[in-house]
């Protein structure tokens, strides 16, 4: 079979799986799930090796390592996949819930209920949990879901699918519930993004490029954000102990995801005292610094710290390196997340409760935190269970993506023998 085929033979089995899946259950649905669970757990060793073979591949060819962080999986990241996939069974179930319901003047009652979104096709990069994340949220909404994952993880997402699929099998549910590719070949991509008539809606996650490719070839929508140039504010007399926690944690635990702090935003009365211990630490940790002559007059130049270029408060760095700006209000510090900002994650740092909420009525990003790491717009941080992604589009979902943003409405309409005049 041609490559063209064979993806349009995918399509196809993900739209017949369709019906199977919006009539299930909730009990049915996360009885698959937990077995999915365990069975991740049971075949850790047969994951791992085929993840290791990727790894290899990945190190020879170069790939940096944040890349391989992405790449990498453990039997701890294994254990963490299965509980997301028991985290999902224990969220209600989103699917048939009724909301808003109320009566026309002709006896007629008129609501919404939630249904599936149909097939969903899910192109991503280097990051095999994704495709257990991807698979346990489609099946809990009902959603049947085409996996097409980057060439560097081709091995561990085809393993991780196969073990999926076998617990499908052994409920009665067709495979073609949960899918992936089988080709690094990139003209795979192009033909599914031409299937319309089968895909309801695609979501690309990965780096602004592929995402930019998705979204000018695709025909069916598009849920996407292009990269996550993440802030913190450091307002006037903000607890400077918690700035610092706050801080490295969002710039250091894991810099080479979307959520990590680019961009350390400090007012000007509260530099002299915060910026000099920061940048110690940040130094400590490896992290370069790329300030605007403020920052630089008060930590002074060194290895590791240079002046900021106008590129640098545009860039998602994914590494060790920061840009800092020291401003002279809030208002300023909104103007800046505004100008060069990406619509995904801001915090302030803070003890002045009004000046809180107005940064977040202010800030038009998908979370915007108080207090609080840009590591936490998780999906699972945030209770959602596992997330299929984050969006910075407000069509038709904005932030995190859990069970009810893989869902829409339809409405609904309870008569008794009612006819229009």
């Amino acid at each position: 079979m041609d490559l063209k085929n064979q993806i349009l033979q995918i399509a196809e089995n993900a739209k017949e799986a369709c019906p199977v899946l919006g009539g299930l259950n909730s009990r049915q649905k996360n009885r698959v799930l937990e077995r999915m669970a365990q069975t991740l757990l049971k075949q850790s060793r047969t994951i791992l090796k085929e993840n290791k073979k990727d790894l290899e591949q990945a190190e020879k060819t170069g790939h940096p390592n944040a890349f391989l962080d992405r790449l990498r999986l453990t039997e701890e990241t294994l254990k963490e996949m299965a509980l997301g996939l028991q985290e999902v069974a224990l969220l209600p179930d989103p699917v048939g819930e009724v909301s808003g319901l109320w009566t026309r003047p002709n006896g007629l009652q008129v609501g919404r209920m939630r249904i599936p979104l149909g097939v969903i096709g899910f192109i991503y990069e280097s990051r095999p949990n994704v495709t257990v994340d991807a698979a346990g949220l489609c099946l809990k909404s009902g959603n049947a879901v085409i996996l097409k994952g980057g060439s560097e993880a081709i091995r561990s997402n085809l393993v991780l699918t196969k073990s999926l699929q076998e617990c499908l099998i052994q409920e009665g549910i067709p495979q073609g519930a949960v899918q992936t590719i089988p080709t690094t070949d990139r003209e795979a991509t192009a033909e599914l993004l031409k299937l319309e008539e089968y895909i309801d809606l695609v979501i690309p996650r990965g780096g602004e490029g592929l995402i930019r490719m998705v979204t000018a070839q695709a025909r069916m929508p598009v849920l996407k954000h292009y990269k996550g140039v993440c802030h913190i504010f450091v307002d006037q007399g903000a607890d400077i102990p918690m700035a610092y926690q706050i801080c490295m944690n969002a710039k250091i635990q894991r810099p080479g995801v979307c959520n990590a702090m680019e961009t350390l935003l400090v007012h000007k009365e509260t530099a002299k005292e915060f910026l000099p211990g920061m940048a110690h630490r940040l130094r400590q940790e490896g992290v370069e610094i790329r300030g605007c002559p403020a920052t630089l007059k008060i930590i002074g130049k060194g290895k590791g710290i240079r002046e900021a270029k106008e590129a640098d408060w545009y860039e998602e760095y994914l590494d060790l390196i920061l840009a800092v700006r020291v401003v002279g209000s809030l208002k300023e510090a909104v103007a800046h997340i505004h100008q060069y900002g990406s619509k995904h994650t801001e915090a302030i740092i803070t003890r002045d409760y009004e000046r809180a909420h107005e940064f977040l009525k202010s800030v038009d990003s998908s979370v915007v935190l108080v207090n609080a790491s840009t590591r936490f717009n998780d999906g699972f941080q945030l209770g959602l269970g596992a997330e299929i992604g984050i969006s910075t589009s407000k069509l038709h979902a904005f932030g995190p993506m859990g069970l009810n943003e893989l869902t829409t409405t339809k409405f609904i309409v309870f008569g008794q023998g009612q006819v229009r005049s």
